[in-house]
């Protein structure tokens, strides 16, 4: 891949080559070997071999070249499917790595898919940067705020492209339903209802014997230690949903993990996307899995609540009401469901292919639907959410500074790592 090639389509050179009919070349369809994205997989679980490879591998001008994990088996069985997915364009051995560092030191990879668990995103994201590569990372954009704040910090120094994995930006529900919302459809908003699961909790699996196939030390990474669950890092074989996510050291529970997707729609919708909430206020029950609610300037409140609907939102407003997930689209008044919007709205950024939109950001060399900072944003809410569940305290968040009045929860926006990590030096 000629990386000026790609992002620069537009040169001189480019212009004289595209004269002569792709038609002549290759036959309807074809693409230049010198147009392909050649994209390196970082994490290949089961969200990797799922929807991510299905969905990048449907874009014609991406190929697929190398893949990294630390389950050799995982590996081993995505790069099988990967090679499949490319021999419809060209047929071509994918190379594998156990260190995500090696396949960044490539040449030949101008992009990578994050798709680890999230104690390794900030790392990871803001080595893809310093390589010069452009990235597409899954949700939630971080473990923590202090990273999030980082990432952005390196992917705007190393101008390079992100495009964060929360794709309900890209379907019709939510375009919609955040239209709505952003136009005064449904009038002024009096509240908003998360039904999103609980908020993370502490570690408690006993340890098992290591696998043979998996590096379990390189998969904690900058983590602290703990030993080995299956249901940290299930085997392939299993083809269950790992439950790190739910942990906290590796994940953020449902808030983050539903969260990241729901909370991201309300602040689209809200028109937040480079700021959030003023105030977390959680319930006093002890041990409480939901009825915290925020408050955004304005005083619209937002509340995580199980509203009816399971991993869906709800906008109700002085003028009706919005019930929006990826099963359904219900609107009081009817009409609004499939409402054509007037020349003279505000219309937000379209995209109905998560993916594709990414590469044209990356040729364009410019913000896909849900860049960086926008990610950053939407995961900042859900870790917020978790740092007031666990203190039990109403903070007041500052989205400017991107600090607490709590000395306590202030601390909770970073972690510590293990020697030998630190993403901070870039």
């Amino acid at each position: 891949m000629n990386r000026r090639k790609f992002i620069q389509r537009s040169s001189a050179a480019a212009m004289a080559f595209s004269i002569v009919p792709r038609a002549v070349l290759g036959g309807a369809g074809y693409v230049a070997p010198s147009d392909y994205l050649n994209l390196g997989f970082i994490g290949v679980g089961k969200q990797a071999r799922g929807p991510l490879l299905k969905g990048m591998s449907h874009c014609s001008e991406i190929l697929i070249r190398a893949a990294c994990d630390v389950d050799s088996k995982k590996l081993e069985h995505f790069t099988a499917l990967a090679r499949t997915a490319n021999s419809q364009k060209v047929d071509i051995q994918i190379k594998r790595y156990s260190d995500y560092r090696e396949l960044l030191a490539q040449p030949d990879i101008d992009a990578v898919v994050v798709a680890t668990p999230d104690h390794w995103h900030a790392q990871m994201v803001v080595d893809a940067a310093k390589a010069g590569k452009d990235i597409y990372c899954e949700k939630p954009l971080s473990l923590t705020i202090t990273e999030g704040r980082a990432m952005v910090n390196a992917v705007g120094k190393y101008k390079r492209v992100l495009q964060t994995g929360s794709m309900q930006r890209s379907q019709y529900n939510f375009r919609q339903a955040a239209e709505l919302v952003y136009n005064g459809y449904i009038g002024d908003i009096k509240e908003i209802n998360v039904s999103v699961g609980e908020p993370v909790r502490a570690l408690d699996l006993p340890v098992e014997p290591i696998p043979g196939y998996l590096d379990w030390d390189q998969w904690i990474g900058p983590a602290l230690y703990r030993g080995y669950h299956p249901v940290l890092s299930p085997p392939l074989e299993d083809d269950k949903w790992a439950w790190w996510r739910g942990y906290r050291d590796f994940g953020g529970g449902l808030i983050t993990d539903w969260g990241a997707h729901m909370f991201d729609i309300v602040q689209w919708a809200l028109g937040m996307d480079r700021s959030g909430p003023v105030e977390f206020t959680p319930p006093q029950t002890a041990g409480a899995k939901h009825g915290l609610f925020f408050k955004y300037a304005n005083g619209i409140t937002v509340r995580h609540t199980p509203w009816g609907k399971n991993n869906a939102i709800q906008f109700i407003g002085t003028e009706g009401q919005i019930e929006v997930s990826r099963q359904f689209l219900n609107t009081t008044p009817r009409k609004l469901t499939d409402l054509k919007f007037r020349k003279r709205d505000q219309r937000l950024y379209f995209s109905d292919n998560h993916y594709q939109d990414w590469i044209n950001a990356i040729k364009k060399r410019s913000l896909p639907i849900c860049d960086v900072e926008t990610g950053h944003r939407s995961a900042t809410v859900c870790n917020a959410v978790n740092i007031a569940y666990e203190l039990q305290h109403t903070l007041k968040w500052d989205p400017v500074t991107e600090s607490f009045d709590n000395d306590f929860a202030n601390m909770m926006r970073s972690r510590p790592y293990r020697k030998g990590w630190d993403f901070n030096d870039f």
